[in-house]
Parts: C-alpha cells; structure tokens; sequence
C-alpha cells in the first residue's frame, strides 16, 4: 500500500499473481519455448541475496533430456537410501503438523485416495519422482561455503521462480523430495562437489482440467503469524 494506504496497481497485480499461484501436480506434454523459460528466469534473476551473492545456479532439462532423467531417476530411487545435502525437519508439531495434514488430506481427496489406503499414498508420492508429468525440471544448488543462508537466497529465488512462472502461464511445483536424493543428482548432472540441491522445481504448462489442480491450501490469518511492539 502507498502511505496514504491506497492500493496500488502494483499492489493489486502482485496480489492477483500470489492468489493464483498453487503448486501444480500435473503437467501437459506441451514443451515451454526456450525465450518463455528465459523470460521466466530473467524474472526470478531479480532476487535479492546476501551481499548480491546471487549463490543459485540451475540445471534444466528439455525433451529427451527430461524423458530420460525422469527414467533413470525413477530407477535410481526405486533402491536408494534418501541422502539429502540439508538436513529435512526432525518433526512436525503442534500447528505445523496441522497444516501438513491438512495439505496431505485435500492432495489425497482431490486424487481418490482414502485414508488408510497406503499403495495408494505411495502411488502418489511416486509421483514426485515422475515429475508430475511436466516437461521440465530445474535443479536449484547453492554454494557449500555459503552454508544454510546460501540456502535462505535460493529459497528466496525458488519463491520469485514460481511467481515468474505464474505470470507467464505457467505451472510449477517445488520439490524437496528430489533433493533428498542428492549425491545422485550430482552424479547425474555433473554438478561439482562445492555445489549443494536445495530442490528442484518441475514446471510446464499445468493441466487445468485434472482434479488434483482443483484444490488451494489455506493460509493463516497475519495476526497468527505477527506480533507487534509498539512499547
């Protein structure tokens, strides 16, 4: 808001892309031209770092090298033990663990999943490693040496990426899920051992019509989440 507290325009298209934005969990076939995914990234390139560091780089995959990856990363996981280069959360509690089960319910109601059925939620997390179907994948890496605030920019970055996507028409859905696998996406893609997964994001063009894009997740109110000092 301006400082008289009138909306803004740039106030308003902001809030209409942040309102819009869900994470896509299935993708059409349809490849994103190379200029849209380089408009996309000239976007998410805007992010702010600790001192300009700008610690992200990125790997994507295209056509037969998305076919492939999706194949050898489907076999790979089907056998692995999970090695993530960030430690993933101890535990969900209270409100967290709440709002965890809540996002997992409606992704399983929207799909057909009952509650107890355990192939099915398997079957569902699969899915993750099928990309949902998209076209693309980036891989998001930090610099080691910039240990978890490098991960605090690309976090940053991620958040700016899947905005970008959204205002170009674009589906995209962040996954830690692929980053738990890490040593053999940096086998995989030749990444150097100074860089370290902090998650890959699938997108493409999003397959509006598939039930499990119906449903929006919540948010919680400001006043859960801020407090104010004035004394």
């Amino acid at each position: 808001m301006s400082p008289t507290g009138a909306r803004t325009e740039e106030y308003e298209a902001l809030s209409r892309i942040l309102g819009a934005r869900y994470t896509c969990r299935q993708f059409t076939a349809d490849p994103v031209p190379r200029e849209t995914i380089e408009a996309l990234l000239r976007l998410a390139q805007r992010t702010p770092s600790w001192c300009n560091t700008q610690p992200w780089q990125l790997v994507i995959t295209e056509g037969a090298g998305t076919d492939r990856f999706r194949k050898e990363l489907l076999d790979h996981v089907a056998g692995a033990i999970p090695e993530p280069d960030f430690p993933f959360p101890a535990h969900y509690t209270g409100v967290y663990r709440d709002r965890r089960r809540e996002c997992g319910l409606q992704l399983y109601d929207s799909v057909g999943i009952a509650k107890g059925d355990n192939a099915g939620t398997m079957r569902q997390a699969v899915r993750n490693f099928e990309l949902f179907d998209a076209p693309h994948v980036a891989i998001v890496t930090s610099e080691a040496d910039l240990g978890v605030y490098g991960a605090v920019d690309c976090g940053l970055y991620i958040g700016n990426f899947l905005l970008a996507a959204q205002s170009l028409g674009l589906g995209a859905a962040p996954q830690a899920a692929l980053a738990s696998y890490s040593p053999f996406l940096r086998t995989y893609f030749d990444i150097p051992d100074h860089r370290r997964v902090v998650a890959a994001i699938s997108f493409g063009y999003p397959d509006i019509d598939h039930p499990v894009n119906g449903f929006r997740t919540a948010r919680a109110e400001v006043d859960q989440v801020a407090s104010w000092h004035t004394n």
